[in-house]
């Protein structure tokens, strides 16, 4: 065995750039992952020297090359690889990239912006694990006059739906009787968190995007649109996360 093994099959399949560790856990929960002939159980371990694992009935292995992408995601499309209800996926925008990637993290389907997609599991792993506070920059258009008092009651924090505080640290760039228009910066990745503290200090959000995450924007990128990131941005993406280069 190599120092990488025994490897958990959650992670083993994130490392071979099938989905994030998350995503790995519904799909083994599908049974659509075997070992060896067998059905495969979330949380067991592999010997990725000897044992064979497909996904779907296709092996996969670990990806040579890792590929870095960030997506101008446009609104309605879902960030996964497949829709069972056959929406758009950002899949679908990705057909001239000559390589197998997954997003980092979720923007719901009404939210646009930037979306990284890797097929890098550990660095995947750490940019969405709370413990690195990677920030994330949102802008959003919410309803009605956004106040001081709202962007504090923000800041020191809100119960949300799964129990947990969310926070940010909020900037108001305008506002008038009916509408606003606020940038947040958030370091964790919850379910819809950006929609849920507007909504929490009476606000509810109207049109949202993701302008940066960990730094990196999609300037210059049109909607649909993507572009493979540079070693610069890459290195500085693993700094962030104590991967070094």
């Amino acid at each position: 065995m190599t120092e990488n093994n025994p490897v958990r099959i959650n992670k083993y399949l994130s490392i071979c750039g099938v989905t994030s560790r998350r995503g790995a856990e519904k799909l083994i929960e599908q049974q659509r992952v075997t070992i060896n002939d067998h059905t495969a159980k979330v949380g067991e371990l592999i010997d990725s020297t000897k044992d064979k694992v497909l996904v779907d009935g296709t092996e996969v292995k670990p990806a040579d090359t890792h590929v870095y992408v960030v997506l101008n995601k446009p609104s309605r499309v879902m960030t996964t690889l497949h829709d069972p209800f056959k929406r758009r996926t950002v899949r679908q925008l990705l057909k001239r990239l000559n390589a197998r990637v997954y997003p980092i993290g979720r923007l719901d389907y009404d939210t646009e912006g930037v979306l990284l997609m890797t097929n890098d599991g550990e660095l995947a792993y750490r940019l969405t694990h709370p413990k690195f506070q990677v920030p994330r920059l949102y802008e959003a258009k919410v309803k009605g006059k956004f106040m001081e008092r709202d962007s504090a009651r923000i800041a020191a924090g809100i119960k949300l739906e799964d129990g947990a505080r969310g926070h940010a640290r909020v900037r108001i760039l305008r506002h008038d009787e009916k509408s606003s228009t606020i940038r947040l910066v958030l370091t964790e990745g919850r379910k819809r968190e950006v929609k849920q503290l507007c909504k929490l200090v009476g606000h509810p959000v109207v049109t949202l995007t993701r302008l940066e995450f960990g730094g990196i924007t999609c300037r210059g990128i049109e909607s649909g649109h993507w572009r493979e990131l540079t070693i610069a941005e890459v290195n500085n993406l693993k700094g962030l996360v104590g991967l070094g280069k």
